[in-house]
């Protein structure tokens, strides 16, 4: 009996294990030299990597040797205390100059703008890793089925991370949808991995743009990092724009906050809409993550007039308390008299009638 369970166990670990090859992604400069000269001609690259905006570090600093520790206890202060409430996103589509927003979760987002629909970092998976055993977990369950989104323009990734680039949503949407894969530079190599067609793929770096669907997509700065192995920053990461005729939307992606903010408002604001990460922070790490007073000070430095928070709440990537972000992102807002919606997993957001934030999240503390 004791051999049939350790074989079991074995046949287990194999089958995880299988794709593991396939998630790890590809090294961008190695498929092929179209690719690989385009990406060493980017500003941003040099010395064989890619680099943040100057002055800052490219990387996050060495683990302290009191993490373990610090991860092993308040776990339960990292975890909801009871269920994330989770609503059904309406099947109405905005009116043609409107613009509405559902948060999956995460930094899951889905926009309508213009009578056009665009997804940000898709993330349907259990968990944010390259092995289906291991790795953070969802704290509450996706709000609808890839399915049953509603017809997609564009589909925009801001960098390979597990938490915003997942293998099995980018095979289902390709599979589901026609839509083109907005990303920075390098990670069309795992797109094309996993089977995403060439013509699907568009690569950009840092302030270029392309047109997809009357829309207009700008890849701008981060200040963050790449990889999906041990070898970092081989592809690019960074914050996206999207213009229409007369809407605008700013998403940041993962990043600590850098002055370049004011210039981005600047060039391609201001915004009616800005979708900034609130959560994953410590003071370990300032240049890679934001925390919530930082991106209330970035939301104003784009010019935003609405701001909607991501990065918290689906899985945890950081050792704050579960629910912090948003109190410290709703007492910062209330102190700088900037508008923000924090809507429950699945709601519809008028951008231009928006909900009163009403705390729903103290009730799960």
């Amino acid at each position: 009996m004791k051999r049939v369970l350790a074989g079991g166990a074995v046949a287990a670990a194999g089958w995880a294990l299988r794709d593991l090859p396939a998630e790890l992604g590809s090294r961008p400069l190695k498929t092929g030299e179209a690719r690989a000269a385009r990406i060493r001609r980017s500003p941003q690259f040099r010395d064989g990597a890619f680099h943040n905006p100057m002055p800052g570090g490219n990387l996050p600093p060495a683990p302290n040797p009191n993490l373990v520790r610090e991860l092993l206890t308040g776990r339960d202060r990292r975890r909801p205390a009871g269920r994330v409430p989770i609503l059904t996103p309406s099947s109405t589509s905005a009116e043609p100059a409107g613009l509405r927003v559902v948060w999956f979760g995460h930094a899951s987002t889905m926009v309508e703008i213009e009578g056009r629909t665009v997804l940000f970092d898709p993330v349907w998976s259990d968990r944010v890793s390259p092995s289906r055993l291991v790795g953070p977990r969802r704290l509450h369950p996706v709000p609808v089925a890839l399915g049953e989104l509603p017809s997609i323009d564009a589909i925009v990734i801001s960098h390979d991370h597990y938490d915003h680039l997942d293998r099995a949503t980018v095979r289902t949407l390709t599979r589901t949808t026609t839509a083109p894969f907005l990303v920075p530079l390098g990670i069309g190599a795992h797109l094309e991995r996993w089977g995403v067609p060439v013509e699907r793929i568009v690569e950009l770096d840092w302030e270029e743009d392309v047109r997809v669907a009357g829309l207009r997509f700008t890849a701008t700065a981060a200040r963050h990092f790449s990889g999906r192995t041990l070898a970092r920053n081989d592809t690019l990461w960074g914050s996206w724009v999207v213009t229409g005729e007369s809407r605008r939307v700013f998403y940041a992606g993962d990043s600590g906050y850098f002055e370049g903010y004011a210039g981005i408002g600047a060039r391609h604001g201001p915004f009616d809409l800005t979708l900034m990460p609130i959560g994953a922070y410590n003071a370990a790490w300032p240049d890679i993550h934001m925390d919530p007073e930082e991106a209330v000070n970035a939301h104003i430095d784009l010019g935003g007039a609405l701001m909607l928070p991501v990065h918290w709440a689906t899985f945890t990537l950081a050792l704050h308390p579960w629910a912090e972000p948003a109190d410290r992102l709703w007492r910062e807002a209330k102190a700088r008299d900037a508008r923000i919606v924090v809507p429950r997993p699945g709601e519809s957001v008028d951008v231009d009638a928006s909900p009163a934030v009403d705390g729903w999240w103290e009730t799960l503390i």
